[in-house]
């Protein structure tokens, strides 16, 4: 914006500038012509008042200008000059002016006993632009001078309200990166005051909304733990222990998952966690390598022997991975094999998922209709820890004509 101001300013200041200072320019050139030609008039009157008498010659030595008088009876008076048209015009009683090479002459005539005397004062090119090239030096100069005026005061006006902005877009990044508790500094032209008031209203907004959203799910699971404490019950009361066994795994994995619902809404507005995506990614892979060898799944492991640090909780990544691996599991027939790999970026990790099954649909990419009866929330999850740490996630079709997953993570 700055430099924008700064084009606008002097475009318009030269605009401006020119159609002053080029009219200025033209008539000061046209005086120091009047002015020059006014002087050779004065000068060839001085000298026809002495024609005819004896003094006339004193009187060619007083002009400063190069003066050539035509006597009558052919005899010339002063610089050599050759008698040309204009000349002969002037001898029959009329005053005249014309151009000459290398300037203009001014011819004057006048009347003596003898015949008519005329007199020639050249003036060159010099003398009718006398002063004028410095004075369009000093235009010149006065209009560049204000054009850089113009662009220091465009520039200071335009930081006084750039400045405010660029602290509007800080704020609203960090904002964007879990940093609830900033708030920008109201400063510049009222606008932007405004605009930051306004963004600070909506930090508190969203804050109150997620301070809300926490104590919803919070208040969700307090009324869950009732028939979670039935559902137990229930499993401990029964007389087959293999079925009370495998009732109970499936309250306490119920309720753990309640559990991490409350954990991440109560974590939503705190600072950005971190985690080691490789230490991450090796466990949840040698976890679901082994339903992939009893399915006869031949597993390719690409992870980083060194610590791979991303803006995401352990918790996140692993619900992340296992939604991507659980997708291959549930949409392949049993045999395909597939890939994990993670490396590094220079904004943080790549991990990349691909499969060799028989293919993907388009609809995998929006929420809640991924086809073949799966919800679609797998990859919805991916998408959400990838962007919560600033990256990004895609889909596309592999070489062997599976699904590749693409979650990009931030730096941690």
């Amino acid at each position: 914006m700055r430099r924008w101001l700064a084009l606008l300013v002097a475009a318009t200041t030269s605009v401006v500038l020119i159609a002053l200072l080029v009219p200025m320019a033209l008539l000061i050139r046209a005086v120091a012509e009047n002015g020059a030609m006014s002087r050779a008039t004065g000068a060839a009157a001085s000298v026809g008042v002495a024609a005819g008498t004896d003094d006339l010659p004193l009187a060619v030595e007083r002009v400063e200008l190069p003066v050539t008088v035509f006597l009558p009876d052919g005899r010339t008076l002063g610089a050599p000059a050759a008698r040309s048209d204009a000349v002969r015009l002037a001898a029959t009683g009329r005053s005249v002016t014309a151009e000459a090479p290398g300037g203009r002459e001014v011819l004057a005539a006048a009347q003596s006993p003898q015949g008519t005397v005329v007199t020639r004062v050249f003036v060159s090119e010099d003398e009718l632009t006398r002063g004028v090239r410095e004075a369009w030096g000093a235009l010149a100069g006065l209009g560049l001078a204000l054009v850089v005026l113009g662009i220091v005061l465009a520039d200071r006006l335009a930081l006084a309200v750039t400045r405010p902005v660029d602290g509007l877009a800080r704020v609203s990044h960090r904002l964007a990166g879990g940093d609830l508790e900033a708030r920008a500094e109201p400063g510049g032209p009222p606008e932007v005051r405004s605009v930051a008031l306004a963004l600070n209203h909506l930090a508190g907004r969203i804050g109150d909304l997620l301070t809300a959203e926490r104590e919803s799910v919070a208040d969700l699971s307090h009324r869950l733990r009732t028939p979670l404490t039935a559902l137990r019950l229930d499993a401990e009361s029964l007389r087959d222990p293999e079925e009370a066994a495998r009732l109970g795994a499936r309250v306490d994995a119920l309720e753990r998952a309640v559990n991490a619902v409350i954990t991440g809404a109560r974590r939503r507005s705190a600072g950005r966690e971190t985690c080691d995506a490789a230490a991450v990614v090796r466990e949840r892979v040698r976890f679901w390598s082994v339903l992939a060898e009893d399915q006869g799944r031949e597993v390719e492991v690409s992870v980083p022997g060194t610590a791979l640090p991303v803006a995401v909780t352990a918790q996140d990544l692993v619900a992340c991975v296992d939604a991507l691996l659980g997708n291959v599991f549930a949409h392949t027939p049993e045999g395909a094999g597939l890939s994990v790999r993670l490396g590094p970026r220079p904004d943080g990790a790549a991990l990349v998922v691909a499969d060799r099954g028989p293919g993907f649909e388009p609809a995998l990419l929006r929420r809640g209709d991924s086809g073949g009866g799966s919800t679609g929330l797998g990859l919805d999850i991916a998408r959400r820890t990838a962007e919560s740490s600033g990256g990004s996630l895609g889909v596309s079709r592999g070489p062997d004509g599976g699904a590749v997953v693409e979650v990009v993570l931030g730096a941690g």
